[in-house]
């Protein structure tokens, strides 16, 4: 409910993005606009101009250009936001590596969608998950509500270990839906994030050189820092969960639990395909199959041990992907079979491809598809749902 620290709003999931970026107080915002992010940046746009957003912003010529500009900006000490989708996203893979072996802790919202060929603009995360080793921070939300919030949560982890940070949503189930939204003041978010201030910075007052080419041992040393960095997210990120908790009355975890108590089967998801889920787990728990739901909200770094408490000693997990690896399959399938491997009372895993493309996938075909699968041996590949 509404608070008088809250204003509740009706908001698409890319306007709660914008508010939560205008809230965030970005000093720069380079931006290119492709669908279906575009609304982010028109939002954004119009605060600017009416003078509710003070920050330059910025439209290069290309999204490789729009993150050429975020690291350098991020590298003088103030705080970056950017968004976008899909072929943008792939056209900013090479400055992904830069940013993120720059420390620079820009935060960029990624609106999920079919990568091309063929043409498409329906959910997909493909396009995220493909950038898993690129050295960023991954949440994915359920929620236009979790999405303003992870916004902001990212901020706060990503300037706390110096990494890059991308807020994921599906297209259009999450971009573009309307839903109430608890937006928080000003002075809310402003307690929470503190003014940005890096150890270090580009200063003509105290010269540093950036981007310099390093020995072998210098590259080695560096790659080990980026990976202790990343290793203390998990709990950054839950800290700064029940910091907003606490402010907001709202947390979301890095993997959420629901019903999962007893459960014989666990369905394992990310993003919008959770909210099905529920319902999926609801049915089947009332038609007498004991399931649970666990979705994953921080995917990079991938928290093993929360997933390994989570699923320790239950029968059987079925795993759906929105994405699909050629050649390999769903990308959270054989991530999950890595995490939980050699554990004692390891769960017998399931994948399945389910809502590739943005295929829609009801609540009672996911209960089917959990009753069928679970009375069949667990395979390596991920098996297609038609």
């Amino acid at each position: 409910m509404s608070d008088a620290r809250q204003q509740r709003m009706l908001l698409t999931g890319n306007h709660a993005v914008a508010w939560a970026a205008r809230l965030a107080r970005p000093k720069v915002v380079p931006g290119y606009p492709i669908t279906p992010q575009t609304p982010i940046l028109e939002k954004l746009t119009e605060f600017h101009a009416s003078g509710e957003l003070d920050a330059e912003l910025i439209t290069p010529e290309s999204e490789h250009s729009v993150m050429a500009a975020c690291i350098p900006a991020s590298l003088t000490g103030v705080r970056v936001f950017t968004a976008t989708a899909s072929q943008g996203l792939l056209l900013m893979h090479e400055l992904l590596h830069y940013a993120s072996g720059a420390r620079a802790p820009i935060v960029m919202a990624n609106v999920n969608r079919t990568p091309a060929s063929p043409w498409g603009f329906w959910p997909d995360q493909t396009d995220s998950v493909a950038q898993r080793d690129t050295g960023w921070i991954q949440f994915y939300s359920e929620s236009a509500q979790e999405s303003l919030d992870t916004v902001i949560q990212a901020f706060r982890v990503a300037e706390a270990v110096l990494v890059p940070t991308m807020v994921n949503h599906d297209a259009f189930y999450v971009s573009h839906a309307v839903e109430p939204v608890e937006v928080p003041h000003q002075d809310v978010v402003d307690g929470f994030l503190p003014a940005y201030s890096p150890p270090h910075r580009i200063d003509p007052q105290n010269p540093e050189s950036w981007g310099n080419v390093v020995t072998q041992e210098m590259y080695n040393r560096h790659r080990r820092d980026l990976g202790e960095a990343l290793a203390r997210v998990p709990e950054v990120a839950l800290q700064a969960d029940r910091e907003w908790g606490a402010l907001t009355g709202r947390s979301w975890g890095i993997v959420e639990r629901y019903r999962c108590e007893g459960a014989a089967t666990v369905i394992v998801t990310m993003g919008s395909m959770c909210g099905t889920v529920r319902d999926a787990v609801d049915a089947l728990r009332q038609s007498g199959h004991a399931a649970g739901l666990l979705k994953i909200r921080l995917f990079r770094p991938l928290p093993v041990e929360a997933l390994r408490a989570a699923l320790v000693g239950v029968p059987d997990v079925v795993v759906l992907d929105r994405n699909y690896s050629p050649g390999h399959g769903g990308v959270l399938h054989q991530e999950l079979r890595a995490a939980l491997y050699g554990i004692d009372k390891a769960p017998r895993i399931h994948g399945l491809l389910a809502g590739v493309g943005g295929m829609n996938v009801s609540a009672e075909r996911i209960a089917d598809l959990v009753r069928e699968t679970v009375v069949g041996a667990p395979r390596a590949e991920s098996v297609w749902v038609k």
